[in-house]
């Protein structure tokens, strides 16, 4: 049986893994050797008296599948096979082998039958629950493959892989529980299995922990410093806790994983929260490296570059945004806002108006519009737009104020006592230019009021 790792582990490559760790586990399983529960010479034994020592034809058909299965001949080792079993059904490691065969040639169904006939006829015969259980992992069927992966963790509980793939056979199942406690079993045999220390890290973050994921993960990189699952759980467990070194963690992983786009753009918001706008743009500029820049990549641009206060680049990024969405109200908006900042209001207006008739009772593009109105000099625009917006929520101070300078611009005097009485009944008890600006022009407007009475 020198062959079975080498199947094994061909099968268990072929087992989709639900996330890079287990991938790891299952890949782990190769280099240990699994040697039958019974040797072909006791299973010749079964074939002739302890006494007997003459030839025996059964004998040749074993020894004939044997060098096919060393040979890799697979095909050629089943028919012998099959005559000794004819001869000699109770014989389970003649199923066992027969089993092999069949796995190598991915026939499944056969091999499944061949190796719960072997286990039937021996129920200690550790190699062939767990080639069972690595048939049905590979078959997807993982809650089957519980029970025999189970047996060979209780016939062999001094070897760690058979508890790894158990865990597998669990957590894809839907048991989170048990595949945690099969990995701590792991871990209590290796203390150095990335595997479990990955997907305990992972667990750890699903259960908010992130300060005992971050020591998974840190354990796991110890052993691997390269391992590309261990370094983007250590960068999300650091997220999770806002520490600082989460950034510079997402770049190890991506310096690893250059490919991960979600990765870099987690990178990209995490140095815009930081405030590192430089770095942010060039981590932008490696993702749009090569390629035209996406509708995503275009925004987030343009929201650094307005943080940065670039607003002539974040008007051109933003144009460029709206050729690839023209319909796209907050794109429309966005620049507008942007135009406001250069006081351009002329095309602020533009925009704004533009947005508008997409969303017309979006409130932002409303203020932005009574702004860009009052900055302009236009107050009559500036009062109409405001009594637009205070039906839909009442006026705040703020826009009791721009009222009140608008009326008193416009020399009517009335509602313009009447607007500042009102901001400075919101403003009660707080000091600030704008308070000090409303009662000295509240009482000069008293004054000349009285003097028309």
């Amino acid at each position: 049986m020198k062959h079975f790792e080498s199947l094994a582990g061909a099968v268990l490559r072929r087992v989709a893994p639900f996330f890079m760790g287990v991938a790891f586990a299952l890949a782990c399983f190769c280099g240990q050797p699994a040697l039958p529960a019974q040797s072909a010479s006791a299973a010749k034994q079964q074939t002739q008296p302890r006494q007997q020592k003459v030839a025996n034809p059964l004998n040749d058909l074993l020894d004939e599948a044997q060098r096919n299965i060393d040979a890799n001949n697979f095909d050629a080792a089943v028919a012998p096979l099959q005559k000794f079993i004819t001869e000699k059904p109770e014989v389970a490691f003649a199923h066992f082998q027969l089993g092999y065969a069949y796995t190598a040639l991915k026939r499944g169904d056969e091999a499944r039958a061949e190796y719960e006939r072997a286990i039937a006829l021996d129920s200690k015969m550790p190699e062939a629950y767990l080639n069972l259980g690595i048939l049905l992992l590979d078959k997807q069927e993982y809650a089957a493959a519980v029970a025999p992966l189970s047996k060979v963790v209780e016939l062999l509980p001094a070897q760690s892989r058979p508890r790894s793939l158990l865990a597998v056979a669990q957590e894809r199942s839907g048991d989170q529980e048990g595949a945690a406690r099969s990995f701590e079993g792991v871990l209590h045999l290796d203390p150095n299995d990335s595997a479990a220390n990955h997907y305990l890290g992972e667990l750890d973050l699903r259960r908010g922990k992130p300060a005992e994921a971050e020591t998974r993960f840190r354990h796991a990189l110890e052993i691997r410093p390269d391992a590309p699952e261990a370094l983007q759980g250590l960068a999300r467990s650091l997220e999770a806790q806002n520490k600082p070194e989460a950034a510079d963690a997402y770049r190890k992983y991506l310096a690893v994983m250059p490919g991960d786009a979600d990765a870099r753009a987690l990178l990209i918001h995490l140095l815009v929260n930081n405030q590192e706008y430089d770095a942010a743009l060039a981590e932008l500029d490696r993702a749009d490296a090569g390629k035209s820049a996406s509708l995503d990549s275009l925004r987030l641009r343009a929201d650094i570059q307005i943080a940065q206060k670039k607003f002539a680049d974040a008007a051109v990024t933003l144009q460029q945004a709206i050729a690839l969405a023209p319909r796209d109200a907050q794109l429309i908006g966005g620049l507008g806002r942007v135009y406001l900042q250069k006081r351009d209001f002329a095309s602020a207006e533009k925009q704004l108006k533009a947005a508008l008739q997409i969303d017309r009772t979006n409130l932002v593009y409303w203020k932005d519009l009574s702004s860009t109105y009052y900055l302009s000099g236009n107050c009559p625009a500036t009062l109409a737009t405001l009594d637009l917006i205070a039906k839909a929520e009442p006026p705040a101070s703020g826009a009791w104020f721009i009222r009140a300078l608008c009326y008193d611009k416009l020399h009517q005097f009335k509602p313009a006592l009447e607007s500042y009485e009102k901001f400075l009944a919101l403003e009660q008890g707080k000091t600030s230019d704008q308070v000090w600006q409303a009662q000295q022009r509240s009482k000069v407007l008293k004054h000349l009021l009285e003097e028309k009475r």
